[in-house]
């Protein structure tokens, strides 16, 4: 890791064997580790077709497994400026207490939209998808 880069946690498409992986790739970020966020955090599934993670201080949060990645800063912009609407980077606690950024989701983006905290991350609600059909 170059003293410029910085350190993202995905925890959705982007992460490794995902679709949208080339995208990190892409941004020349290199995998560090799988990690879990604290358990501060609520994820909802945006139409199946990726998550969305936010923040919570109700109590209500579990841990979120997310990979953190290495990239130079002009890699996450290219990221940024690829995701979906709502979702952003902010910063992110993980299970170690660090803080790195990470993608994350508006409030408005998930109103309407199923919770799927209990699967404690995207792959683990995705092998369910998968097993459910």
């Amino acid at each position: 890791m170059n003293q410029s880069d910085v350190l993202l946690a995905v925890n959705g498409t982007l992460m490794r064997g995902l679709e949208l992986n080339p995208n990190m790739v892409a941004a020349k970020a290199t995998f560090v580790r799988e990690t879990m966020t604290e358990p501060t955090y609520r994820l909802w599934t945006i139409n199946d077709e990726h998550p969305a993670m936010l923040r919570v201080t109700d109590g209500t949060g579990v841990e979120v497994t997310v990979e953190v990645w290495s990239m130079p800063a002009e890699g996450l912009v290219r990221i940024l400026l690829n995701e979906p609407p709502s979702l952003c980077i902010g910063k992110v606690r993980l299970e170690d207490g660090s803080i790195v950024l990470g993608v994350l989701g508006e409030l408005a983006l998930v109103e309407g939209h199923r919770e799927i905290t209990a699967y404690g991350g995207w792959r683990s609600y995705l092998a369910q998808r998968l097993t459910a059909s």
